[in-house]
């Protein structure tokens, strides 16, 4: 990894739920209408900072929680925000249960992966960094050479500001890749390790601290010089250490080509146990219990969910949020019907929280949030427009209007999107219930 200094456009980085700060509860546990990212879902809310609490006291072994509700009804949003309440670098990992199921990997090693990586270390080290307060970013994107059709980060260009002096810098992909999934915008303050590039952000400073549903910790602009060096404070996870040690006991052909096994063996998982107990027991690490979320979790089998269960009994063992849309449903891999797709095993040792859909005045709301986030201005006649699509149709389909509309109000040169926008761009684009319906209409043309 090299980081160049160079003699510098912002970025427009649009995420699902990178708006999303906390649970947006106040210092009772009451859930605000709006705040921290979220609107609505006050009973969902209000019980997920009870998750919250428990897990910080260690009162949630042995157990895992369920969000089950409707397609579109924040249960994605309310597994973030858990993640971000627990704490800056809480490790949370997301998959689907469909995931699991590959030809080349057991269903449990690919479950096992996933907790290591929900694992995270708190490793202390004296680091050479640059440290600085971001004043100007540009993330530089090109296609995916898995995917042409997909943009990935390849470089940014971004400078950093101190007390005492301002520098700009040239990252490469690896260092692109964490900004954008940080969400890292003008006015935080962040470390980037200056030999494995790997970043941290440490906070927002004062003077940028303006955005109303922000919860983000305020610092100072750094001391000093902006490269310098200090102790480094970073995270890792168990699933990172497994495949170093790996590497290493693969040896020199493993150290260029890869790990060479798909599967990591349970001796170097014990390895690995066994060096970061080690590392705490002599002060320079934590073990920090991160967040694993699995949607569609009634996409999972009796052995995976046999799987989960018994995890859950570990020491060392992240928190596990699992999400439903299902209602009585069959177990896969059983002739049984079942509430969620799940055995009642499984199920009485669930802690659940249900989400309602959301009503005209929380769609609006969460449009208006979404058109921010994304550097959209609409007009008043255009958002009354997309909440009638919201409550109408579904909310998804509501966020994904309002984004081509932008795309299309730009290309056109317009500032704002107008109603004229919306109601095009809704003709032209149809959502699953009016796809359906196409469908049957040409049912007999279709191939089968």
């Amino acid at each position: 990894m090299e980081i160049e200094e160079i003699g510098g456009v912002k970025v427009e980085r649009i995420g699902a739920h990178s708006h999303i700060k906390g649970l947006g509860l106040d210092e009772r546990g009451k859930a605000k209408f709006a705040a921290d990212g979220l609107v609505g879902q006050l009973r969902a809310r209000e019980a997920a900072g009870l998750v919250v609490k428990m897990a910080k006291e260690g009162r949630l072994s042995g157990k895992a929680v369920l969000l089950a509700g409707p397609p579109g009804t924040g249960k994605t949003a309310i597994a973030v925000a858990i993640a971000r309440e627990l704490g800056e670098g809480v490790p949370f990992i997301q998959l689907s249960g469909s995931e699991i199921y590959s030809a080349e990997r057991k269903k449990t090693e690919v479950l096992m992966e996933a907790m290591r990586k929900a694992i995270g270390v708190k490793v202390r080290e004296m680091r050479k960094v640059y440290e600085g307060e971001v004043t100007e970013i540009d993330i530089k994107t090109g296609s995916s050479p898995y995917n042409p059709f997909v943009k990935v980060p390849q470089e940014a260009v971004i400078t950093l500001k101190t007390t005492s002096e301002e520098k700009k810098l040239r990252v490469g992909p690896n260092v692109a890749r964490q900004l954008v999934e940080f969400g890292i915008s003008e006015g935080d303050v962040i470390m980037i390790d200056a030999e494995s590039g790997r970043v941290s952000k440490i906070g927002r400073t004062q003077e940028s601290y303006t955005y109303d549903l922000e919860a983000e910790q305020i610092v100072p602009r750094p001391d000093g010089t902006v490269l310098k060096e200090k102790e480094f404070v970073y995270v890792m996870t168990l699933d990172d250490l497994d495949n170093m040690y790996a590497r290493r006991r693969g040896g020199f052909f493993s150290l260029l080509f890869g790990v060479g096994e798909r599967e990591i063996d349970p001796e170097v998982r014990a390895a690995v146990d066994q060096q970061v107990k080690e590392w705490v027991e002599a002060g320079r690490a934590e073990i920090i219990p991160g967040v694993m979320f699995i949607d569609d979790a009634h996409m999972m089998d009796i052995e995976a969910l046999s799987f989960i269960s018994r995890a859950m009994e570990s020491e060392l063992v992240p928190i596990i949020i699992l999400a439903t849309n299902r209602g009585i449903t069959r177990i896969r891999g059983t002739e049984i019907e079942a509430p969620f797709g799940m055995p009642l095993d499984l199920l009485d040792r669930l802690v659940i929280i249900v989400t309602d859909k959301y009503n005209g005045d929380e769609i609006e709301h969460i449009l208006r949030i979404r058109a921010k986030e994304e550097g959209i201005e609409v007009s008043e006649d255009a958002l009354k427009s997309l909440r009638k699509l919201g409550e109408e149709r579904s909310l998804r389909y509501a966020v994904q209007i309002l984004g081509i509309a932008g795309v299309k109000a730009r290309s056109e040169g317009k500032k704002a999107i107008g109603i004229e926008d919306v109601e095009e761009v809704s003709l032209r684009f149809s959502d699953v219930k009016e796809a359906v319906d196409h469908l049957r209409k040409y049912e007999e043309e279709l191939l089968k």
